[in-house]
């Protein structure tokens, strides 16, 4: 779950890391009243979830309150890789003199998190890898020993700080370790984090990242930030099919019927366990297949919310049919699963038959649940039929639709 900037900053300023005076606006009123509250130049940032907002414009520069007011009105009419804003960051411009990179994110190979630092800054962390790895320090965190400010220490001055710099900075990148740790994080990123004239530090860019199922454990700092729980972020914000996929798995603590992310195809997509709705997703766009979104099923969820993720998928106007798969289960029941999908055509007043392109769902009880589908003529298949083969048969059906 991606964080806005003003929310990331919100976050690091909880943990005490140093950032400008800044507010939020929402109108051009805000913005000229924020600015005139600083009292200093001050940069204006559209808050949009995905990155290229100063090559977009939505990132503009004012030297006083009423050119703020009106740099904001641009701003908040500006679209950004077809994303609205949701506001307009308004924060006192800082005069550098040298700007430093500091994140942690989740090393998958080594299954532990991993500091990274560079004194080479404000620009992608990975162009600075790739191009001066003398500049790039990694250091990885023990997830069983204690943390403490000598790991971001070693990590600061591996890149060749040193004296009271390395000083002012360790404290700083130490609390962001601690960030990411105590929140649950999967991205915990400054850049820049930058010297002033002064010599002191402070944050001008950040980003957050928080895992999707930390959500529940962090419910309280979400609701003073101000993210709603049927909220999912990615790259941008939720559309309405998502939120309502939120509120359908919400509904009801059995199993797992949402997670969905919608996209412009014409195959909806019931599909999952363990891994299976990504290697099912991946399967359908391999055999040429559109789909219209990828969700997940499993651990056993209720006819009801099997029904309802049904109704919502169908739902789409550009949906013509779905396609009900998932790997071999234990726990989840095939003829509850069954029951779920084929309500929830009835509900939407469609044959399953001509709906359903393919139900690949082997596992407990399936016996019972393939009974079920012959009775409403529904194509269905076995364990001996691939998840791959699955996914072929149900796109063959719909190239099979566009060429009658």
């Amino acid at each position: 779950m991606r964080f806005y900037e003003f929310e990331a900053k919100s976050l690091l300023a909880k943990h005490g890391i140093p950032l400008a005076k800044n507010g939020t606006a929402t109108t051009p009123d805000d913005a000229q009243r924020i600015a005139d509250d600083i009292g200093d130049p001050v940069v204006l940032k559209s808050q949009v979830l995905s990155g290229g907002r100063m090559k977009a414009g939505g990132v503009k520069f004012a030297d006083s309150p009423v050119q703020a007011r009106e740099m904001a009105t641009e701003i908040l009419k500006l679209e950004i890789n077809g994303q609205q804003p949701h506001s307009v960051l308004v924060e006192a411009r800082a005069t550098v003199i040298k700007e430093y990179y500091a994140g942690v994110i989740y090393d998958a190979l080594a299954k532990r998190p991993v500091l990274i630092f560079s004194d080479m800054g404000g620009i992608d962390i990975e162009e600075v890898a790739e191009k001066h790895p003398e500049h790039v320090s990694k250091t990885h965190i023990s997830t069983i020993l204690p943390v403490t400010p000598r790991l971001a220490k070693e990590a600061v001055g591996a890149v060749g700080v040193t004296g009271s710099d390395l000083n002012k900075l360790t404290p700083i990148v130490a609390k962001l370790v601690d960030l990411f740790l105590d929140r649950d994080l999967t991205l915990a990123e400054i850049n820049p984090l930058v010297k002033l004239e002064d010599g002191s530090f402070l944050v001008l860019d950040g980003h957050v990242d928080m895992e999707a199922e930390a959500r529940i454990n962090h419910k309280a700092l979400l609701d003073e930030i101000g993210i709603l729980p049927e909220e999912t972020r990615q790259a941008r914000p939720p559309t309405d099919v998502e939120i309502r996929g939120a509120l359908v798995d919400a509904s009801d603590y059995r199993g797992v019927a949402g997670n969905v992310v919608e996209f412009d195809g014409n195959l909806g997509l019931i599909i999952g366990a363990g891994g299976g709705s990504l290697t099912l997703f991946d399967a359908v766009r391999s055999h040429g297949g559109k789909p219209a979104n990828y969700c997940e099923i499993g651990g056993n969820p209720s006819v009801k919310k099997a029904c309802e993720l049904t109704k919502l998928i169908l739902g789409k106007p550009e949906v013509e049919k779905i396609a009900v798969m998932m790997n071999v289960v234990s726990n989840t029941r095939v003829d509850i699963v069954a029951r779920g999908v084929i309500k929830g055509c009835l509900e939407s007043g469609v044959d399953p038959a001509s709906a359903i392109a393919i139900f690949r769902i082997p596992g407990s009880w399936e016996d019972e649940g393939f009974k079920i589908l012959e009775k409403y003529g529904v194509e269905y298949c076995d364990r001996s039929v691939s998840m791959y083969e699955a996914a072929g048969r149900a796109v063959a059906k719909m190239q099979a639709l566009g060429e009658a």
